[in-house]
This record gives structure tokens, C-alpha cells and sequence, in this order.
């Protein structure tokens, strides 16, 4: 993509309708009514309830004539029984479809609600390592639209969404494969008051989703691609994301690049998703935060001997020198040029997890795709290196 071609707006229709470019939250009563909807909940986390792109979306909402309610309590990492409390705004306000708007926390809790809303049906039920619920004998589940107004989750284009398991203290993954999202609508201007750390950091995520997913066997030319162009777009624009936070084109790239890499992790993902979710589900910690201190440990244990994949990361990433450890110092770079931390510790992670982080780690449906298998031995090495130095 050249400059000007980020900055005009595209529709684009694989693997779902989407809208991209700067401004065109403002088209989102009209897409609305397109759809028949009457009265929608925005499901946002925390942190967002206040922010400008709410009040925007409630005007834009209201001058279509359309209802509308939200349900803001979401945590940074969301628990099964916030999913609970949103079902019960849904239902009480006869909503009739879900806008979930912001970072990955309000994705992921926006479709947790959506898979529940309107059905008796428990939320672990839809585990992804279980078989798919049979939809036939149930309600069809709500309409979607997807808002990210941070450029790293790349969770708008799917129904997978991270849940925190408040009784096993535990991150699980939940979809269904008959919901998708009936429009994701990506406009880069949401995200230009993006502080600089969260800039960073969800970038970051990001990044490590086109590694990961790259990363992963097997073949898949669709997601390869994908994982590849988004890790170009990423490796480019993110500096110039974090270092000039009001260039549209940089956030443009970067959330073109960030939908890219979400897409391509429907192939899998890896060790450092499998640590990050559950250090975020015991300790709440900042998800992209974790991947990114997390990254360079795992990269270190993968790449030996994945010579010809590596070339073809250097080359999307324009980086001097096809080699692992060519590969991994350039990413070593990025992650301090935008002051990532060198270890877990510095967020707070005490050494004494280490065990069973590394337990629960091995459960983790990203684990079992990742491109080398790891002894629980080798998991709690990798856990005690992220806390101590990770890079």
C-alpha cells in the first residue's frame, strides 16, 4: 500500500464485510439500518466508557433513529462472570445486536456476549477445544459488529474470543463457527489518541500474532500471506506509529497490518500466547504488554532449524541478513526502540509462578500448534528466562 491508498476508504469483503478508512465511523447508524437493526448494545471495557469514539458512536446511533445501551464493565483481561452481567444488560434492554468497540478486551467480551445473549447455554460450552454446539434447536445468535480502536488484536474478523476462567484462574479461548461478524469497521482516526505505551504495546500484539501464525506447520497459503503482509505493514509503520502518533497513514498501516495478522492466526498461534494468557489471567497484566516481553524467549526456542521461514520473515521486514539470529536482533530492536521492558519481573511477575505458569501454559490451545513441541521442563525454562531476562 502506498500512502494514498491508505488514507482513501476500501470495502473489502474477505473474510467478511469491511469497512476501512479514516472517518467512516460515521457511516455506522446508516450500516445499521441497512442491517434492520432497532436497538443495539455497545459493549466497550472499562477504560474506553469515556472516551470520545463512545459519545460519537451513540450521535452517529441516534441521528439513524436507532436505540441503543452499553455495557462497559470489562476488564483488561475478561472474566466469565462480566460475560454473565452483559448477557443480563442484553436481555433486560431488548437489544437486538452487539457493537463491540475498542481494544481487544472489548472484542473478546463483546462476542462472549454475543455467543450468549440469547440462549441458555453455558459459556464454556463453546470452549474451542470442544465440538461446536448444534445451533439448530437454539435462537440465532445477534448481530455483530466489530470497532477496534487499537491497532494489535486483530480479533474483528472472527467469533474467537480470550476468556478468563474466574474458578480455574485461567484463560480459555470459546467460538462458534456460525458466528461471524456482519461488518468490522476499521477507522484509523479512533485510534490517534492512542497513548504511546498502548500504541507500543498493542502493536506489539500484533507483530507477534504474523510470527506466530507464520510460524505455525502446516500449509496454508491464506493465512501465510496474510501473516507475511501484515508483518511488513507492521514492521514499518509501527515506529513511525509510536514516534508520530497523528500520521493517519501509520495508523492506517497499522491497523490494516494488525487485521491481517488477526486473520492469520485462525491457522494457530504459539508458546508466547500460551504464557501470555495465563500470566494476563492470574495477574491481569496488559496482553500485547506480555506477548512483547514474552516474544524474543520463545523466538530464541523456535527459529533453530526454521532457516527457510525465517528468510521469508527478513525479506516481508526488509531486514540485511536472512539469519535466525539476523532475525531475532532486528525484532530485539523494535522492542527497545518503543521501550518495551527487558523482563516479566518489571511488570510485577514474581519468580515463584514460574511452575504453574508453565502448567497451565501447556494447556493452552495456542501450545499445541506452536512449531516445537516443549517438555514441561522446557515451558518452565522458557517462563523463568521471560521473568528474570528476557532479552
Amino acid at each position: 500500500m502506498t500512502d494514498p491508498e491508505i488514507l482513501e476508504p476500501q470495502n473489502w469483503t474477505f473474510p467478511i464485510p469491511i469497512a476501512y478508512g479514516p472517518g467512516r465511523l460515521s457511516e455506522i447508524g446508516q450500516r445499521c439500518v441497512e442491517m434492520g437493526l432497532s436497538n443495539p448494545l455497545i459493549v466497550t471495557d472499562k477504560g474506553s466508557r469515556d472516551l470520545p469514539f463512545i459519545s460519537q458512536l451513540l450521535v452517529y446511533l441516534a441521528d439513524a433513529g436507532l436505540y441503543s445501551g452499553i455495557f462497559s464493565d470489562i476488564s483488561p483481561n475478561p472474566r466469565d462472570d462480566e460475560i454473565d452481567a452483559g448477557c443480563e444488560v442484553f436481555r433486560s434492554g431488548n437489544h437486538d445486536a452487539i457493537i463491540a468497540i475498542g481494544g481487544g478486551s472489548a472484542m473478546d467480551g463483546g462476542k462472549a456476549v454475543c455467543l450468549t445473549a440469547t440462549n441458555d447455554i453455558d459459556l464454556w460450552a463453546f470452549e474451542w477445544e470442544k465440538l461446536p454446539t448444534d445451533m439448530d434447536k437454539y435462537q440465532p445468535f445477534p448481530t455483530l459488529i466489530t470497532i477496534p480502536t487499537t491497532a494489535g488484536t486483530g480479533a474483528e474478523t472472527e467469533s474467537t474470543a480470550m476468556i478468563t476462567h474466574t474458578g480455574k484462574g485461567m484463560k480459555f479461548c470459546i467460538y462458534h463457527p456460525d458466528l461471524k461478524p456482519s461488518l468490522a469497521l476499521l477507522d484509523p482516526d479512533l485510534t490517534i489518541n492512542l497513548p504511546e505505551d498502548l500504541t507500543a504495546w498493542t502493536g506489539v500484539d500484533a507483530l507477534v500474532h504474523a510470527i506466530e501464525a507464520y510460524c505455525v506447520p502446516g500449509f496454508h497459503p491464506l493465512c501465510d500471506g496474510m501473516a507475511l503482509e501484515g508483518l511488513r505493514l507492521v514492521t514499518k509503520w509501527l515506529p513511525i506509529a509510536v514516534r508520530d502518533p497523528a500520521n493517519i497513514a501509520a495508523r492506517g498501516g497499522m491497523l490494516v497490518g494488525s487485521c491481517l495478522a488477526g486473520i492469520a492466526f485462525q491457522k494457530g498461534l504459539g508458546h508466547v500466547h500460551a504464557i501470555s494468557h495465563m500470566i494476563g489471567a492470574e495477574f491481569n497484566t496488559q496482553h500485547g504488554l506480555t506477548n512483547a516481553i514474552v516474544l524474543p524467549v520463545v523466538l530464541r526456542f523456535n527459529l533453530p532449524g526454521m532457516d527457510r521461514k525465517v528468510k521469508r520473515m527478513a525479506q516481508a521486514m526488509d531486514i540485511d541478513g536472512s539469519s535466525v539470529d539476523d532475525f531475532i536482533t532486528k525484532i530485539e530492536k523494535i522492542l527497545d526502540d518503543i521501550n518495551i521492558p527487558h523482563s516479566l519481573s518489571e511488570i510485577g511477575i514474581p519468580a515463584d509462578c514460574a511452575v504453574r505458569i508453565a502448567e497451565k501454559a501447556m494447556q493452552d490451545s495456542a501450545a499445541g500448534t506452536n512449531p516445537r513441541s516443549a517438555s514441561i521442563t522446557q515451558m518452565r525454562t522458557l517462563v523463568e528466562t521471560a521473568i528474570s531476562k528476557a532479552r
